[in-house]
Formats: C-alpha cells, structure tokens, sequence
C-alpha cells in the first residue's frame, strides 16, 4: 500500500491562499443545510432507538428498496434484495476485489484510472493493465487485442473495471455504441463488468445516459450518494448478481460486522421526505456554471500546446501538457504559484502519464476557478520557457532517466 497522490496534497492545499484544482470534494453547501440538519434532529427524536441502533449487513431494506429508484433514473431494472449498502462505493469497491482477486490476477482498468480503485488493486496484489481510451471513452479495438494477448500468455483475467459516465480522472463519456461493443466483448472472454457510476446523475448538457447495467444484468454497479446528497455520510450500494451478492454480505460482515445505521437511515429519510430530484438539479446547475467556467478560463489563458477534454458532466478536466513538461515536476512550482491539481502520474498503475494532469472545477468558486487557472497557465507558461532554453525538465528538477507519455487520451 502506498500514499494516494490526492491525499498527499491535503496538508497543502487546506491553506485559504491556495486555490485547489486538486480534490473532487462536493460543494455540500448547496445542500438546503437547515432542513436536513433539522430532518436529522426529528429523525434521532422520533427513531433513535433503531437509528442509533446495529443495522443489517446488507444495509436498511427499505433504503435498498429507494436506491432501486435512484438506479432506475439510469435505466437500470433491479431488485432491492440484489442490492448491498457499503460505507461509500469505495468500500463496495475494495469487497469486490477482496472477493475476485488472488495475488498475480489481471485487473483491466482504463488509462487513466481512478486512484482509489488501483490503490485497491494494488492492496491485493492484482496486475493492473491499463486500456487506451479516446475521446469516446474506452477503445473497443484495444479491449479486444488486450484480452486476446493476455490469453494467449495465459494470465488470469478478473474483471473488467471502468467508470463510463464523466470518468474520474479524464472527464469523458463510453458512447452508446461503444457501450454496447464492451459489453459483448467481455461476454465473448467471459470477463465480469464492474461499473463505478458515481456521477451519473450529474450530467449537465443531456439526461442521464443509460447505465452499462441497464443492459446486462452480468455487470456489477457501484453507486454512491456522495455526489448527489452528501460524502461525509459515506454511503453506497454494490447491485450484484446473486452469487456475488452473497459473497459481499459475507465480506461485510467481516470488514465492518453493518454498515453505519445512523448514515443509512438519514439517507433512507432524507430520499423519503426532501425534494431530491430538484437538489439534483440544482447541483448540476451550479457544477455547469463551474464547469462552463474552468473550459472558458483555459481557452482564454493556457498556452498553446496544450490540451484538455471537455466533459459533459462529472467533476474533471484531464489536461495534457506540451512535449518535454512534466506535471509532477511542475507540482511544487505550481504550489509555490498557490494553485494545486493532481499530476497525471497517479492515475497509472505504472506511474507513467507525466505530461498529464487532473483538474476539478466541483468545489471552487467560479471566481477562485479562474484565478487557478490563471496561475496555473503562468506556471505553465514558465516551464516551456525553461524547457526551450535548457532542451527538457528545469535542471534543477529533472527526473532521472528518461520519461516517455504513457497510455492515455488520444
């Protein structure tokens, strides 16, 4: 186990003078905080004998029953009795693997990846192999070559990891036809389909896309609230077939004995009482204006040679830099400027992607946003600067050996 790129920029970028681009926390001020603060006091008042209370392993029935219709807003069918309350997706995430993964076996992850599923696979000793993605997502023609080549070396294949909808780190979408292409072909190599879906909802130019779920009842989903109520109640559900469901209620037990009661059973009132549809919406209203904000602000400031995508909806911008720059390189600079991201390097099982790095436009105001980018561009800036007087890295930071882009937006 190592330290998360992310976590590691945490002591740093809490200072007020630093404008942080780096985390994907959600802006939980939208949220109507009097009214829940004042559900939540009714709820201990009226219930607290069962919401202070040990709660089932699987998680509240009915909460189950009420994340079905969450689910259903994506096109997914599905039954409360296949569903499992985990603290978070990430602990459905790490149960998962727990349960798949013996040490040497193949994990198939997009490239880039989320930093918290490697750091799981990683835990258990999975071989992380990284699929080329573009700017319709994962690349149907690589998935394919990758599973024949790793047949043929007679490696062990798992799953089939991805975040199809706004992907954590890069921003993009799986298109629909391409949706339908992954599917089959981890059918054909009778590799299971773990969907980590959770920003979904947050779509800020079209409804919400019909889940890779939705149409194939073989892949198991990772859902979460953190992103449409609140992260700091740290609850999430698994939808799984049965025989993995099984399988996770065991592997809860033993990881926490239930879930947090008290979280589950605020969230349970919370789908049960308040508007939650309309606070969706109106979350998606405020993260476009910051979205729309972050893409304005690079068009206007970043020098050329470099580039970035262009969500449709999510936290994330994934930029590339130009030849010869290296984003965790140019990190403490960056800092120095008072303007933090991500560097690319941490999204890679393999540490490489150093020209990349990731940018989050969810928590800053749309003024501090463009302030960030302002610094940033000027760091940037500087860097090529010094990279076309001195022919590469700044010397007094050059990384040893030689670096090469790893794979990764195309």
């Amino acid at each position: 186990m190592v330290p998360s790129e992310i976590r590691a920029l945490f002591a740093v970028v809490s200072r007020p003078e630093v404008v942080s681009l780096a985390g994907g926390a959600p802006y939980v001020s939208a949220l109507p905080l009097d009214v829940v603060g004042g559900m939540v006091g009714d709820l201990v008042a009226g219930k607290g004998a069962e919401v202070l209370q040990y709660g089932s392993a699987q998680g509240d029935e009915e909460l189950r029953a009420r994340i079905c219709e969450v689910m259903a807003l994506e096109g997914v069918t599905a039954n409360a009795d296949d569903v499992v309350v985990t603290v978070g997706a990430q602990q459905g995430l790490d149960l998962l693997t727990k349960i798949f993964i013996d040490p040497g076996d193949v994990v198939l992850a997009e490239a880039p990846s989320y930093v918290g599923a490697l750091g799981t696979f990683a835990s258990y000793q999975a071989d992380v192999v990284h699929v080329p993605m573009d700017g319709e997502g994962l690349v149907p023609a690589a998935l394919r070559e990758t599973l024949a080549r790793l047949r043929r070396e007679g490696r062990r294949v798992k799953f089939l990891y991805t975040v199809p909808t706004f992907q954590n780190p890069a921003g993009v979408t799986l298109s629909a036809a391409r949706r339908a292409e992954v599917l089959d072909i981890c059918a054909a190599h009778d590799v299971l389909v773990v969907e980590d879906n959770p920003y979904g909802l947050l779509c800020y130019d079209h409804e919400p896309l019909r889940a890779l779920r939705a149409d194939d009842d073989r892949v198991v989903y990772l859902g979460s609230f953190s992103k449409t109520i609140a992260s700091g109640l740290r609850v999430g559900w698994v939808l799984a077939p049965q025989g993995v469901r099984t399988k996770l209620v065991l592997a809860a037990e033993s990881a926490v004995l239930c879930p947090p009661n008290f979280s589950q059973l605020a969230v349970r009132e919370y789908l049960n009482t308040q508007p939650w549809r309309e606070q969706i919406k109106s979350f998606r209203e405020l993260y476009r204006e910051r979205r729309d904000t972050m893409l304005e602000s690079l068009d206007a400031l970043m020098p050329d040679g470099c580039t970035w995508t262009r969500p449709a909806g999510g936290f994330f911008v994934w930029l590339t830099l130009p030849e010869g720059l290296d984003a965790k390189a140019m990190a403490p600079r960056a800092l120095a400027e008072r303007v933090a991201y991500v560097p690319g390097t941490g999204f890679y099982a393999d540490g490489t992607g150093q020209r990349h790095l990731r940018l989050s436009y969810c928590f800053p105001e749309p003024h501090r946003i463009r302030e960030g980018v302002r610094r940033l561009a000027s760091v940037v800036q500087q860097e090529i600067g010094m990279r076309d007087t001195f022919g590469g890295a700044r010397p007094d930071r050059a990384p040893r050996g030689v670096h090469t882009p790893g794979p990764g937006i195309v």
